[in-house]
């Protein structure tokens, strides 16, 4: 381990001796002190699964990249591994930023990833130049840096994060780019030797107004048809559209290599919660295409848990799926049941008008299943009080028959970010999958077609979760409460 490395985890450790738990996640990847944002890398190698993640172990806020590592050998039990990466060259000496990985034909781990350099020595000021680098490893902890493949165009400034996969005989590169005239788009490499990169053509243009870059591009197919998935910067609200500062969108289309890729379904938003960005996608050996995304906010949105020591998560891993009509699904992957330490089943029921009742005295880490007869119900909100404390604190979960949305609510959700989110229901039955950890919400519905993930930090004390009805009745049809153990081993 260099010197560099070496006083990172230092700081790390220093940071964890006073790290403050109250809103620490049990089943959720975080940095073990520090600030974490985009994950990176996510692959399967040697027997296990690696996520790395944008990391920078000094302090709680976002500053100087490194890549922070954890690995699993099951996707259930996580294990913390040392830092892999840190800013050490000169293309890359004011952060390594995010970056993908594969596997080589020498049976060697290979990530791509971007350089980044404050022309000025400081700060944005005096502008950036970024550059796609590349490192080497052959056990997925110890990197040997390569140094720049792709240097930066001429004009431009903003040019970031690396998904690469193999097609054939050939490697393939998306990378994200501020366009010259001030757009967002989507380029696509292509190399023979994994060291020479060639550009081929710029593979999509963003067509939502404002948009100025598209971050974190993953291209990838799901059956008959290929999915490109970006966080798009500068997008401007639209109804319940793109409400938050950071959004994740994704297209579908039909593409092969060599071709343009057409699409056939234009931008939709992928998860509508009020904390999502910057997802990445791995092929896992057994096929599935799982996903992780960062759970919090950028460097303007400042969370209550940075005075704690830490900051950020990610989601829980997610497997995709693609509707006939373009829809990509996210679902918890089957892997996240081996985590429940204890589960309560209650039967069907009926809600009076305006009843309220508690199902968990105190869940602060668990899973809840719910599914609501609409058409027996005559309730015009019906749902879930959750993270419920005895200072007043809540977090609403609730469908809303007057916008046919499940709505989520965090006005009284404790500390940080306030405001609604919300996701249309289609048909008369809802289904509900309900992950809760110490500081986050994620909501499920209609097996994966929405999703909504937020973070909330409630007040101290015991965290109640009550089922309601309001202006009339509803049909509970099944329940089920699930509390879920801790991830690291």
């Amino acid at each position: 381990m260099n010197e560099d490395l070496r006083r990172a985890e230092a700081s790390v450790e220093k940071l964890a001796a006073t790290r403050n738990d109250r809103w620490y996640p049990r089943f959720h990847i975080a940095p073990v002190g520090g600030w974490l944002n985009d994950p990176n890398g996510l692959c399967h190698y040697n027997g296990r699964y690696h996520v790395y993640f944008q990391h920078d172990p000094y302090r709680p806020t976002w500053g100087l990249m490194h890549w922070g590592h954890v690995s699993s050998a099951d996707l259930i039990q996580w294990r913390r591994e040392p830092i892999a990466m840190a800013p050490d060259l000169a293309g890359d000496r004011h952060g390594v930023f995010s970056g993908s990985a594969v596997v080589s034909e020498a049976g060697e781990l290979v990530v791509y990833y971007t350089g980044h350099v404050w022309l000025n020595g400081v700060d944005r000021a005096g502008g950036v130049r970024q550059c796609q680098m590349m490192a080497v490893s052959t056990d997925a902890n110890h990197f040997e840096k390569r140094g720049v493949v792709i240097d930066t165009p001429e004009g431009i400034a903003q040019f970031r994060d690396p998904k690469v996969w193999r097609q054939g005989d050939s490697w393939y590169l998306v990378v994200g780019v501020g366009a010259r005239d001030g757009s967002g788009e989507i380029w696509l490499y292509v190399s023979d030797d994994m060291v020479d990169w060639r550009f081929d053509r710029v593979l999509y243009r963003s067509t939502l107004p404002g948009v100025f870059m598209l971050e974190c591009p993953d291209f990838f197919p799901l059956g008959d048809r290929w999915v490109l998935v970006f966080s798009p910067m500068g997008a401007h609200p639209d109804g319940f559209e793109r409400r938050n500062v950071h959004n994740v969108g994704y297209v579908v289309g039909h593409w092969r290599p060599g071709g343009d890729f057409e699409v056939v379904a234009d931008h939709a938003e992928l998860d509508k919660g009020g904390n999502f960005y910057a997802p990445q996608t791995f092929l896992a050996p057994d096929g599935r295409r799982l996903l992780l995304g960062w759970m919090a906010g950028g460097p303007d949105q400042p969370m209550p848990s940075q005075q704690d020591g830490w900051c950020s998560q990610l989601t829980v891993m997610r497997e995709l799926g693609l509707t006939a009509d373009h829809t990509l699904t996210m679902w918890p992957i089957a892997e996240l049941d081996g985590l429940r330490i204890g589960t309560d089943t209650v039967d069907a029921f009926v809600l009076d008008a305006e009843e309220s009742r508690v199902i968990a005295d105190d869940l602060t880490s668990g899973e809840i299943g719910i599914e609501i007869d609409l058409a027996a119900s005559t309730a015009e909100r019906v749902g879930l009080i959750v993270h419920a404390t005895t200072g007043g604190d809540e977090t609403m979960i609730a469908y809303d028959v007057q916008t046919g949305r499940v709505v989520t609510d965090r006005h009284r959700s404790g500390a940080g970010q306030r405001g609604y989110r919300s996701a249309a229901v289609v048909g008369g039955t809802l289904r509900m999958r309900i992950l809760l950890d110490a500081s986050s919400v994620e909501v499920f519905l209609d097996g994966g077609r929405e999703a909504m993930s937020s973070v909330v930090f409630p007040g101290d004390g015991e965290r109640r979760v009550e089922v309601f009805s309001e202006a009339g009745t509803a049909a509970i049809t099944a329940l089920a409460v699930h509390r879920i153990g801790t991830i690291y081993e």
